[in-house]
């Protein structure tokens, strides 16, 4: 794999006991590379004997040395190599929507409203949603849902909060492998409302010259670490000793270009993972030397809003909001046509 052949790979400590604190243990394994035609679960059948999840799960063992040698990989489970192989040329889009296994019924409604990738006239969008493996979950229920969807990219490691940088730079693996011409990746959360004519019309801009440094989102600065341990982002000084953290692209949603995706993908083996995925990224941007770049105002809202056609019109992507009321409500933010006061 591109982030693990001569490299360390990330490790992490899987689970947590109940209201406990896990702390991401990472190192790093070298000469490891991931076969570009792996088994796959969509090539099974429902007959076929499901890999166990002892099978696939990366068991953490540490401490390691970093010079060690190791074949040890994560696995694609459900993979779609040829995804972004399109008529037409790269796509302009590719959204990694994180959910885990569980979650049919939200992916179905992201598929059935701003997930739909002929959804943006004339640009070429893909979309695949990263999952890990849980413990309490049927893989033929999976298996169903790929077999008539075909885009499930599945990971073999457990899909836990604490794992998001794993999951988040496993994406983006496969982005080096399968997909690495595409002009923008989009890393974004199931629980949100996203504006996709929005976010490409305005933000990313076709007709405009690719940047190959870009990441725009909601960009937090000058972030003071939570030291308070029964805190879900409580960070270990033992883990990041500074005072604050660099600028990051909140968690959410952000969008960068592709050769910068491909970028923080190399620097992340020189970087000390942290369990907070979206500041682990703005680590890997500040050994890059790059700076987020700052959207129109209140295009990124991280702290929710209520439905209102005319104001989402001019929102890329609001967070949280709830499956349930995205089917409910997107009917009525179809309705392209219909003016808005002041328009």
């Amino acid at each position: 794999m591109r982030f693990i052949r001569g490299n360390p790979v990330l490790e992490v400590l899987l689970g947590a006991t109940c209201g406990g604190v896990l702390v991401l243990l990472v190192s790093w394994l070298q000469g490891a590379r991931m076969p570009l035609e792996g088994p796959t679960y969509s090539r099974r059948t429902k007959d076929t004997l499901i890999p166990t999840l002892e099978e696939f799960t990366w068991q953490a063992q540490f401490p390691l040395p970093l010079d060690r040698e190791s074949t040890q990989v994560f696995p694609f489970l459900l993979n779609h190599p040829n995804k972004c192989k399109v008529f037409g040329g790269a796509p302009f889009l590719l959204m990694l929507v994180m959910t885990q296994p569980q979650d049919q019924v939200l992916r179905d409604a992201i598929r059935h409203t701003w997930g739909n990738e002929t959804i943006v006239p004339a640009v070429i969008i893909r979309r695949l949603f990263l999952i890990g493996l849980s413990s309490d979950f049927s893989y033929h229920h999976l298996l169903e849902e790929d077999e008539k969807h075909g885009d499930l990219l599945q990971v073999g490691f457990l899909d836990t909060y604490h794992n998001q940088t794993l999951k988040t730079l496993m994406g983006l693996e496969w982005v080096a492998q399968f997909c690495p011409m595409t002009y923008y990746v989009l890393k974004v959360n199931g629980n949100v409302f996203l504006n996709p004519r929005f976010l490409v019309q305005v933000i990313l801009k076709p007709e405009q010259q690719r940047r190959p440094d870009f990441i725009t989102g909601c960009i937090y600065r000058n972030r003071i670490p939570i030291r308070r341990q029964s805190h879900p982002q409580y960070m270990p000084l033992n883990m990041f000793s500074h005072a604050r953290y660099p600028p990051y692209c909140c968690s959410p949603g952000y969008v960068l270009s592709g050769p910068l995706a491909l970028k923080v993908l190399s620097i992340a083996r020189r970087v000390p993972a942290v369990h907070l995925e979206d500041v682990f990224v703005g680590l890997c941007l500040h050994q890059l030397r790059v700076e987020p770049t700052p959207s129109p105002p209140n295009t990124f809202l991280m702290f929710g809003r209520l439905y209102n056609r005319c104001d989402f019109r001019g929102f890329a992507l609001v967070h949280p909001f709830k499956h349930q009321e995205l089917l409910l409500v997107w009917p009525d933010f179809q309705k392209a046509n219909t003016p808005c006061p002041l328009e």
